[in-house]
């Protein structure tokens, strides 16, 4: 039995070759991941968790093994499943309503041009971005920036948000304030989507998750469920 947006990886390998040599990145791998659950994939790096990443977004194939998004093997990238990548990716070229806006005609292309104007600028609102819709990426900070990757990812509405590693190059301060949203905006959404969120912050995995894989080099090692209540404050625990 599947449920919307589940994903399922059925003895998933994946090889690749560097200075003659093979090298095995991924072996074996064999989970599901529930409609709604936002799992954190934990783990140092080298481990293979981009990898994995790749794989579930459809960038790369397996090398053995089989995808399934809603019991449907998975056979590229597809506007059902959104990245938000480390460095943002955001077109330089276009400000962050252009960008997000983007994100809207490839997902949604039945649209108009007024309703994806004024669909961008609600999701640039819900990221604290309303302000900075004009600007175009070298205007602003890279938590900024991140905020706009988010809202392009939400906006198209995506049934699968996939996150690598998207705060690692923040300060702390901006780092804490998108945990916080990305939280909320899950948790307190009419549907929650599926997350994949890679990260090697156990503290980060700890306030987000409502499930870990653990990851060591090429494998899933542990499966651990979060059992604890929304939303959680990383100050407040940290003062408690």
């Amino acid at each position: 039995l599947f449920f919307l947006a589940t994903i399922q990886l059925d003895r998933v390998s994946f090889t690749y070759k560097a200075h003659g040599q093979c090298f095995q990145a991924l072996r074996d791998l064999n989970f599901t991941i529930q409609d709604g659950e936002f799992v954190c994939v934990l783990g140092r790096s080298g481990c293979g968790k981009s990898t994995l990443l790749r794989l579930l977004s459809g960038l790369q194939a397996p090398s053995t093994g089989v995808i399934r998004v809603d019991g449907t093997p998975l056979e590229g990238p597809a506007t059902s499943r959104a990245m938000v990548f480390q460095n943002y990716a955001l077109f330089p070229w276009m400000t962050a309503r252009e960008n997000v806006r983007f994100g809207i005609r490839q997902a949604r292309g039945n649209l108009s041009r007024r309703e994806t104007r004024e669909l961008a600028g609600a999701y640039l609102e819900k990221v604290g971005m309303a302000e900075a819709a004009d600007r175009y990426p070298c205007q602003m900070s890279g938590g900024m920036c991140q905020r706009v990757a988010i809202a392009r990812a939400l906006a198209m509405d995506a049934e699968i948000l996939l996150l690598d590693e998207p705060f690692g190059a923040l300060d702390a301060r901006s780092r804490q304030e998108l945990q916080r949203l990305l939280e909320r905006l899950w948790s307190q959404g009419e549907k929650r989507k599926t997350v994949v969120f890679v990260t090697h912050d156990l503290q980060e995995a700890a306030q987000l998750a409502s499930r870990i894989l653990y990851m060591t080099p090429g494998r899933v090692s542990r499966d651990l469920p979060v059992d604890l209540p929304y939303p959680r404050d990383a100050l407040e625990d940290a003062e408690a």
